[in-house]
């Protein structure tokens, strides 16, 4: 970088003396840099309850799918972030009694991932420390500036779905 001229935001914070070779490339490490950096702060507070940010996706993924379960196949498509081994993120959950696993009646290859009453009395406890550090993680950019943001991130993931539409549709 010549003489002078200070790095800002994003290329100063990881010390990089190049500039980004385009916004978009700036505006994607920028979204890395940032989920990573929430995601360490929730796990450091998910360590409070002996659970990883992935355990307790899929115990919420669960209770939302109320008493019936979910086949595993579908826990996965609904996580957040992927993980490629849920019948081993299940396997977890289920030893310490927090999820149980049955095979469906219609097709006994199919398992459902069930959240027991252990795990949702986990969640209970959770649900307030965790909502009050998400809006303590968020606060100080306001209320109108988060909708904006939530309305931006919504157009970058719809232009994955446009791609696959038309990725499909051209075979």
């Amino acid at each position: 970088m010549p003489r002078g001229l200070q790095a800002k935001g994003l290329q100063a914070e990881l010390k990089q003396r190049v500039p980004f070779t385009s916004p978009e490339q700036e505006t994607y490490l920028s979204l890395l840099r940032t989920a990573d950096t929430l995601q360490a702060r929730v796990e450091s507070r998910l360590k409070d309850f002996g659970l990883t940010g992935t355990q307790y996706n899929a115990l919420r993924i669960l209770r939302g799918a109320g008493p019936e379960g979910l086949p595993c196949r579908e826990i996965g498509e609904r996580m957040i972030t992927r993980d490629p081994d849920i019948t081993r993120l299940l396997n977890r959950l289920e030893d310490r009694g927090f999820v149980e696993r049955t095979r469906a009646r219609h097709d006994r290859r199919v398992i459902y991932g069930k959240i027991t009453g252990a795990g949702l009395q986990l969640l209970r406890e959770m649900d307030h420390p965790l909502e009050k550090h998400s809006r303590e993680m968020l606060r100080h950019v306001g209320q109108e500036k988060l909708k904006e943001l939530i309305k931006l991130l919504e157009m970058v993931r719809a232009e994955r779905r446009y791609s696959r539409r038309h990725a499909d549709s051209a075979e």
